[in-house]
């Protein structure tokens, strides 16, 4: 990977086996200490929990080749020295069947499957993990690093890389438990003919952490409605009434320094975007996510569908998928975009001080750095501005590029018909969820069509964007937000969006579940979108899960 001795970029694999380009996280121009928190955080995390569920694999490793993305299911077997050439079945069946190992997995995913202990961790996060993972949080955020002395501030950036690691190993070992049921829900609903478009309407609702904000910004909007207040500033905002003063300090208290436009470092916080913030209140609508006799209505209009032996089991799984969706939604902003948000705020503190003495010209170059120097900036080894400048422009144009979406030699997948019950199950899981969420390595088409959210049409004006920053300068309420993918780092700038277009996803993406708890008309996975010129007027049409150009534009 890097360069060539002739000056060439080069894509080679990171490692033994194929490894598929990732674009649910980030679209590329990722900065060390990113890259550095997702190869050691993922593979951490995914080997846990699929030990704990009996998945038929170790575990799912990340590594990033020019700023980019890729990952690898992680084999149980010899998982550094992939086969070329499968042997015949019959004998790979037998082998499966007498191994420890996969007779380990097979007993571990019976009990996985019949005691859904997803639920139990469901209520834990509830109970205990989330009061405490904020109580960190807010314990880290109350340090100003303005008030520490150069010591004190590395130890605080030294702590801070620790509490990210940490937290972003959790996050994946998480993610187990809250993908795995919607994943057995969505795997299930195939089975019985259903279209997982249609299926996912089901999940509508169950999410209030991701209608919550809006919620509560479409409150504040009708406080400053009601009070006659056109807000331009947040002071503006807070003048409006003692309740609105409230309700803003309150939506803020705990997302004024979370990630908001990314999952980098690169990316800001509320803290630094108070415009959006007020664009956000004063273009608010209120989330149309159904009531629960609408929900209970789509359940019974889907499971009328399954044949009838099926029926009990799709209530069964679609329950379970419910009882995690908030969890799902709720567990990047508390263990990865609150901790990084807290780095970057330090970051630029620590930045600030080297433009004041070591002849930096930017606070931002802080971000470039990596883990180990990040540690010891004031007190240690500095970079020079013009290497990390160097950092920035590379990391710039890598960002640029259009990546392979695989790398490295084909693995052969054995059939999982030959693994002992209920393994085939579990793959059938994985590969349900890896799908959905647009984290395959299937080529994308040039086609406008994709999965539809919503019913109503909506025509409007196309903002295509690189990332939320871009959306953000570029937007007016209305918009259609045209991108490759969305992150929870998009959900403010969806706010005052009319409609969303990706160009890759799936039923289980961000995008989706956003759309679906908002309200936002949708279509997901429309490999053309990025050719949509900017500033064309489109029609969004969810129910045909199809995007139309107006004009010529």
């Amino acid at each position: 990977m890097g360069h060539t001795s002739s000056g060439q970029l080069e894509w080679s694999a990171p490692g033994p086996g194929s490894w598929a380009l990732d674009r649910s996280h980030f679209i590329g121009a990722t900065t060390p200490i990113t890259q550095w928190l997702m190869e050691s955080s993922m593979s951490a995390g995914m080997e846990r929990v699929l030990e704990e569920i009996g998945a038929p694999i170790r575990s799912v490793d990340a590594r990033f080749v020019n700023g980019f993305m890729y990952t690898r299911p992680r084999p149980l077997l010899r998982p550094d020295r992939p086969a070329t050439r499968l042997p015949p079945t019959p004998l790979l069946k037998l082998a499966a069947h007498l191994h420890p190992t996969f007779r380990r997995r097979a007993r571990t995913a019976a009990r996985t499957l019949e005691e859904r202990p997803a639920l139990t961790v469901a209520r834990e996060w509830d109970e205990r993990i989330r009061p405490r993972l904020i109580e960190r949080n807010r314990e880290l955020q109350s340090i100003d690093p303005a008030g520490l002395d150069d010591l004190a501030l590395d130890g605080h950036v030294g702590d801070l890389l620790d509490h990210a690691r940490e937290q972003a190993e959790l996050h994946f070992w998480l993610h187990g438990h809250d993908l795995g049921p919607i994943a057995r829900f969505l795997h299930r609903c195939e089975s019985w003919g259903l279209d997982p478009a249609d299926a996912t309407r089901a999940l509508a609702g169950a999410s209030p952490t991701t209608s919550r904000p809006t919620s509560m910004l479409y409150r504040l909007r009708q406080l400053l409605d009601e009070a006659g207040v056109h807000p331009a500033t947040l002071d503006d905002v807070r003048s409006a009434s003692p309740e609105a003063e409230q309700l803003l300090d309150d939506y803020l208290a705990d997302r004024a320094h979370v990630l908001a436009t990314g999952y980098d470092l690169t990316a800001f916080t509320l803290a630094e975007l108070p415009n959006l913030v007020v664009e956000s209140i004063r273009s608010a609508a209120e989330p149309a996510t159904p009531s629960d006799t609408e929900s209970a209505a789509i359940a019974a209009e889907l499971q009328a569908q399954v044949p009838g032996e099926g029926r009990d089991e799709f209530d069964v799984v679609l329950h379970d998928a419910r009882a995690v969706m908030d969890m799902r939604d709720d567990n990047g902003p508390l263990t990865v975009e609150w901790p990084m948000g807290l780095l970057r705020r330090s970051l630029l503190e620590v930045g600030r001080r080297l433009v004041e003495r070591a002849g930096w010209h930017d606070p931002t170059l802080a971000i470039e750095v990596t883990p180990d120097e990040a540690r010891t900036l004031l007190g240690g080894p500095t970079p020079t501005a013009a290497e990390l400048d160097r950092r920035a422009e590379r990391r710039s144009a890598h960002g640029r590029l259009e990546p392979p979406n695989s790398l490295g030699a084909d693995e052969p997948e054995p059939p999982p018909t030959i693994l002992p019950a209920p393994l085939p199950e579990l793959v059938g899981m994985i590969q349900t969820s890896f799908r959905h969420l647009g984290m395959d390595a299937a080529p994308r088409s040039d086609s406008l069509v994709g999965v539809g959210i919503g019913d109503a049409p909506y025509t409007g004006r196309v903002r295509r964007a690189g990332s939320a920053d871009e959306a953000l300068d570029a937007m007016e309420p209305g918009d259609v937000l045209v991108v490759r993918a969305t992150s929870p780092a998009f959900n403010v700038v969806l706010t005052i969006a009319g409609a969303i277009v990706t160009a890759d996803g799936g039923a289980m993406s961000h995008a989706a579940v956003l759309a679906r708890e908002l309200g936002i008309p949708a279509v997901i996975g429309a490999g053309g979108a990025l050719d949509l010129p900017d500033g064309a007027t489109v029609e969004v049409d969810p129910a045909a899960g199809r995007v139309r150009q107006l004009d010529d534009t």
